[in-house]
């Protein structure tokens, strides 16, 4: 059964193969100042940035180029309206920043914004697509707050790819495509029928070039007056127009949008086996994250490797736990129990439940200093994207960017998405995540920068994926750490989501025996829905980049030669 199980794991491998890799990569140590890595869900978002480095810029304003072609070319995922969560690395000091773009409610939000007149919740389908659903967006001036504090290039110098492309066109691909023509909500917006129209009656199709000229306008307008373009003046009032419009109108105004402020926050920090995980603190669900690779160290699961279903089923059981808890107690309020949710007393009484088959869905627990636990009724939904970027000096960036669900609420100003955030808060008013004027909801986005233990960098990654997020990055981290698989075939191991009651999850990429035996101890994986996982991550391994990208997106992942420095 066991060399079964082998030959299990070697076909679930090749299933899964990749098609991005940057293993190849010059040492990291005597080329440190002339070699650097990108990863993003679009080669044209990769070269947007490997321009900038090779401009002489650094990780930040790379991540700004980035993000400026990513709301072009994968519009289904995140954009300049909407919001981000950005881990920094500064190299010289060692130590790291993390800047909040998450969107906030405005000002005019109440806490039954999305019950009906019986006091139930209102249908996703239809809060997505209203006004109601867009947040005050947060991505463009936490970028402009990044790149102020850290950026080396001119803000104004960042934004010439995201313009020529938007105005020389892009062609379609498969995956944009299958958004375009897909049975959400959005696809028969008609915002989104209007810019992905072919002008024969239909919609684009995959090879067809799409050009987006109010979006080059837009970004040059923001190269040259900063976040100001976005958050005052006549873009910011037409945000505010189209959101007043329909049924459902949202109560977005001129002053949410001037008021909106970046945070920068001091990251939430655990070590896993060798190395240092470091990821954001809440709004973001980071600490979810450090707690489930905080149980999974306390199993078996490494020695077992990923020939063993009982090593899955021990993941999954591990996974339930950090959900329960995760969703009681994270959102933007001030009692997080943050160092109570990784206290290793606790963690280790929550790990004495993980048994080799499942048991019933867990609750949360009581970790030390936390309140009642709260009762949460989120639907969050899988969009967004990540990015990884290393400069030439060592400094990194792992950025999770969001609109949220697939194109946002639908709805376009001047070329590109507003985003649903709002509907990223608990539809009933209870609980952490319930709704209030100037909150951020809480986010499963989850950018994280590892460490060795001397704090020199050890590598970076993140995923989109709504609620998966945390199964998504976990398992490429078990993967690449624990199996030791190069970090491209640990991206592309089979995903398994288990939350509550459902083992939700790619369930053709598990060997039919190989589900069996874990069907037999109660993990019985369906396949899921959505987007799935746009994992996008590096480890430094023997001074060399081991790193990757997604096979189930449009990424790709690259080392770059730079020229050196005088």
């Amino acid at each position: 059964m066991k060399r079964r199980f082998f030959l299990c794991a070697a076909a679930l491998l090749a299933a899964s193969a990749p098609v991005a890799t940057a293993r190849e990569a010059a040492p990291a140590t005597e080329a440190a100042e002339r070699r650097a890595f990108l990863a993003a869900a679009h080669p044209l978002a990769v070269e947007a940035g490997r321009d900038v480095l090779r401009r002489g810029g650094n990780a930040i304003d790379a991540a700004v180029a980035i993000q400026a072609m990513l709301s072009l070319v994968e519009p289904q995922s995140s954009g300049l309206g909407g919001g981000a969560f950005l881990v920094h690395y500064d190299a010289a000091t060692r130590t790291i920043a993390v800047y909040d773009g998450r969107e906030t409610a405005p000002a005019g939000a109440t806490p039954g914004m999305f019950l009906d007149k019986g006091g139930d919740p209102l249908p996703f389908r239809t809060v997505v697509v209203s006004g109601r659903a867009t947040g005050v967006p947060g991505a463009v001036a936490m970028l402009a707050q990044a790149h102020k504090d850290r950026g080396k290039l001119a803000w104004n110098s960042l934004f010439t790819e995201s313009e020529r492309v938007a105005r020389e066109g892009f062609i379609v691909t498969p995956r944009l495509e299958r958004f375009i023509h897909g049975p959400h909500a959005q696809a028969k917006a008609p915002d989104v029928e209007r810019y992905f129209g072919n002008g024969k009656g239909g919609k684009l199709r995959a090879g067809d070039r799409l050009r987006n000229p109010a979006y080059a306008a837009f970004v040059r307008r923001l190269a040259d007056e900063g976040p100001d373009a976005l958050y005052r003046g006549e873009t910011a009032k037409r945000i505010v127009a189209r959101v007043r419009q329909g049924e459902l109108h949202g109560s977005l105004t001129e002053a949410d949008l001037a008021a909106y402020k970046p945070v920068v926050r001091q990251a939430v920090c655990n070590p896993y086996r060798v190395y240092i995980l470091c990821v954001p603190p809440p709004p973001s669900s980071g600490v979810g994250l450090l707690q489930l690779m905080a149980l999974v160290e306390r199993t078996d699961i490494a020695e077992r490797g990923p020939a063993d279903p009982v090593a899955w089923v021990k993941y999954a059981e591990a996974s339930r736990l950090m959900y329960a808890d995760r969703d009681a107690f994270v959102g933007d309020v001030t009692d997080v129990p943050v160092a109570g949710l990784l206290d290793p007393a606790y963690v280790s009484a929550r790990a004495t439940l993980i048994g080799d088959s499942a048991g019933e869905a867990p609750t949360a627990g009581s970790p030390p200093a936390s309140l009642s636990a709260g009762t949460d009724a989120t639907a969050e939904v899988p969009g967004t994207s990540h990015f990884v970027v290393i400069d030439g000096d060592g400094n990194a960036v792992s950025m999770t960017t969001t609109i949220e669900s697939f194109f946002g609420s639908g709805r376009m100003v001047d070329g590109f998405f507003l985003n649903n955030q709002m509907t990223d808060f608990s539809f009933r008013p209870t609980g952490p995540n319930a709704i209030a004027p100037g909150k951020r909801p809480r986010s499963s986005m989850t950018p994280v920068i590892i460490l060795n233990p001397d704090h020199s960098l050890a590598g970076a990654i993140g995923s989109p994926g709504g609620n998966a997020i945390l199964a998504y990055v976990s398992k490429a981290l078990i993967g690449a750490i624990d199996w030791q698989l190069p970090m491209d075939r640990a991206i592309a191991l089979p995903n398994l989501v288990a939350r509550g009651g459902n083992f939700a999850g790619e369930a053709s990429r598990f060997p039919d025996d190989f589900r069996a035996e874990m069907a037999k101890r109660g993990v019985e994986v369906r396949s899921g829905s959505g987007e799935d996982s746009g994992l996008h991550g590096v480890l430094i391994r023997g001074g060399r980049f081991d790193g990757g990208a997604d096979p189930r997106r449009d990424g790709i992942a690259v080392t770059v030669n730079l020229p050196r420095e005088n």
